[in-house]
């Protein structure tokens, strides 16, 4: 991972377990990213989304910035929000994943943490390899969709 000022870049796939206590370890190489806390939230294809404290203020400006008086805007926000928590690492670099996150995204003892730049995401480990066999098959298709 690279630092730039204080813009971090996450990169990077790991399988982590989990343990009895919905704990997860994040890896030790984006710890000091969130040495400051972190927070969590729902993403949007069942898994869940991690944002240092800069990115999650600039996604939250975002989404309070859309209209709500459109029915999807409001829905979007109340998603995200309704599903985010402050955290904080432990001494061992772990967090523990709430319940009900845990539950939305299906993950019960192993998990990925996948690196998206701005910020992590947590899926299970099933998900995560139904998701990447998918983005390997249609790899072109995604490209091609992306350029027009």
């Amino acid at each position: 991972m690279a630092e730039s000022g204080a813009k971090w870049m996450f990169l990077g796939e790991y399988e982590l377990r989990i343990d009895h206590k919905g704990r997860v370890a994040i890896p030790a190489r984006f710890r000091d990213a969130f040495r400051e806390g972190l927070v969590i939230s729902r993403g949007f294809d069942k898994c869940l989304f991690v944002y240092t404290g800069v990115e999650w203020n600039k996604v939250a400006e975002k989404l309070v910035s859309l209209p709500v008086t459109q029915l999807n805007p409001r829905r979007a926000v109340r998603f995200i929000f309704s599903g985010a928590f402050n955290l904080n690492l432990d001494r061992q670099g772990r967090i523990v994943l709430p319940p009900a996150l845990r539950q939305y995204a299906g993950i019960n003892e192993e998990a990925v943490i996948a690196g998206i730049y701005s910020h992590l995401q947590i899926w299970s480990r099933e998900l995560w390899e139904d998701e990447k066999r998918y983005m390997a098959e249609h790899a072109i298709e995604i490209a091609e969709a992306i350029e027009k």
